[in-house]
């Protein structure tokens, strides 16, 4: 672990050098893949003809690939066998996305990202006992694919746990059987027979999730908290969503100022990003992970040939869209979320969204930071707690302007729902100029509609379509309005939804 922190501080103080070294090698390693040869990989000896010659790609792009490689073919992105896929629920669209994941991107990108958050957080806290129990992980589900007999698919962290050292295996709960269930409340069940007897010692997992089987294992063991069933707990892994609205839920289920929190950046596509300091929730850009960084500045997302900032020119506290060319073969790939630099010495980012996932029917441009930061705000001030919640827009009708309508869960509501939403009203225009500018005297935003549904409610909606358990997670912010829509008709059948306003 010593070893490791020389190596980070060492991208850490050439980082450009770094990035251009992979830059080389990930080019020269699929000059001879089908993808390599179209582009003719063997003459290119710079970002910038890289830039010029292939072109940013999304999901899209890149799916009669992906399908080509399910069914058994190789050498097409990338020169190794792939036989695995890490299936994403793809946030916004009903239909699952299946990210191609070689053995180098195990080895090179997510199992070195898992080595070094441990590294990173023994290295902040030398006196940790974490590794005298064991480290519960919220996986997702496995299954065999059936394109293929020889390919496989699944969850990132369960692809990862299918492939884990024996070693690794010693030292987590619940087993694999149980980790790789795909019947997410049998699961839960699962985990907490098999692991409220454990000496866990850190959590691993989407906070959504992790807060349904921390309920669950005080229900069953009749504790308070989580502190009273593993006395040695000290350290919550979490990342795929922001924590700040899960924040206050974890504090009432870990009670303790000592309990420590990690975020990381991972994703079906690669690992790319650390909490590397104690005190911040910034992350430490991960360079030397065989992945080659590319911004979109926001004004340029949309364009069918957008400009892409390198590394060395991105500015701080300026939203982009990440692009990324990993060593699974994909090539100037559009992720699809948005960060922002807060540091570039070294570089440290914060996750501010999803590229298609903001509102801006009305040329408000609100992200998923902007609504976290404001709920935050409404529930400290009334003394609340959100569970849940999703914005989409309501459009202009004859007689009102639009506005924007808020499903709301309650872990435990506010006195007063009006008071609620004029504080989020106010904190969304003091962290949105835009909004602000919308909002002005009701113009063309009027004061957000605020409907309060049952605990449960997101839950059921998850439930409904198939997306229960391991990274699947309610979207936050939509311009369409068919969540919400779906999320009426479930509840306009037993009349469930009080309406504020």
């Amino acid at each position: 672990m010593k070893k490791r922190i020389h190596q980070i501080e060492l991208f850490i103080k050439y980082p450009h050098e770094v990035q251009l070294d992979w830059f080389n090698r990930l080019i020269d390693h699929a000059k001879s893949t089908e993808w390599g040869k179209t582009y003719d990989y063997k003459s290119i000896s710079r970002p910038e003809e890289f830039r010029q010659r292939v072109p940013v790609r999304t999901y899209e792009n890149f799916q009669p690939y992906i399908e080509r490689l399910m069914k058994g073919e190789q050498n097409v992105l990338w020169p190794s066998d792939i036989k695995w896929f890490a299936k994403s629920s793809g946030t916004t669209a009903g239909k699952s996305k299946f990210i191609p994941v070689s053995t180098e991107a195990m080895e090179e990108c997510h199992y070195k990202g898992g080595k070094d958050l441990l590294s990173l957080y023994c290295n902040n806290n030398p006196e940790t006992q974490i590794f005298t129990g064991k480290g519960l992980i919220m996986g997702g589900s496995h299954q065999v694919n059936d394109i293929s007999s020889e390919s496989f698919y699944g969850d990132i962290s369960a692809i990862l746990m299918q492939n884990l050292p024996f070693w690794v295996q010693m030292i987590r709960t619940p087993e694999l059987s149980i980790a790789l269930m795909d019947h997410w409340e049998d699961k839960i069940e699962k985990m907490v027979e098999s692991t409220v007897r454990e000496n866990v010692t850190s959590i691993s997992g989407v906070p959504t999730w992790t807060v349904v089987l921390a309920k669950r294992i005080l229900e069953v063991t009749g504790k308070s908290n989580l502190l009273e069933v593993w006395p040695n707990l000290e350290l919550f892994i979490h990342g795929a969503v922001s924590f700040t609205p899960y924040r206050e839920q974890f504090q009432k289920l870990i009670p303790s100022a000592e309990f420590n929190y990690l975020e990381t950046y991972n994703a079906s596509e690669g690992f790319f990003g650390i909490q590397d300091q104690s005190n911040s929730e910034e992350m430490l850009l991960m360079l030397d992970y065989g992945v080659y960084y590319e911004f979109v500045p926001m004004d340029e997302l949309g364009k069918d040939f957008p400009e892409t900032v390198p590394l060395e020119d991105v500015q701080l506290n300026k939203n982009y869209a990440l692009v990324i060319t990993t060593n699974a073969g994909l090539w100037r790939y559009l992720i699809g979320d948005t960060i922002r630099f807060t540091s570039l010495n070294p570089y440290r980012i914060r996750i501010t969204g999803r590229t298609k996932l903001y509102i801006n029917a009305f040329g408000e441009e609100v992200i998923i930071e902007n609504t976290d930061q404001a709920v935050k705000i409404a529930c400290d001030k009334t003394n609340s707690l959100v569970r849940d919640y999703t914005v989409a827009p309501v459009y202009f009708t004859e007689g009102e302007n639009g506005a924007h309508e808020w499903i709301v869960e309650f872990e435990k509501a506010p006195v007063s729902i009006e008071y609620f939403t004029e504080i989020l009203d106010n904190a969304l225009k003091s962290l949105n100029s835009d909004y602000e500018a919308k909002r002005y005297k009701d113009m063309a935003l009027r004061l957000p509609v605020m409907r309060i549904v049952p605990q449960g409610t997101f839950y059921n909606w998850l439930k409904s379509k198939g997306k229960l358990g391991g990274q699947h997670k309610v979207p936050r912010l939509s311009n369409s309005r068919e969540i919400i829509d779906e999320i009426h008709s479930i509840l306009q059948s037993g009349n469930k939804v009080k309406d504020s306003l």
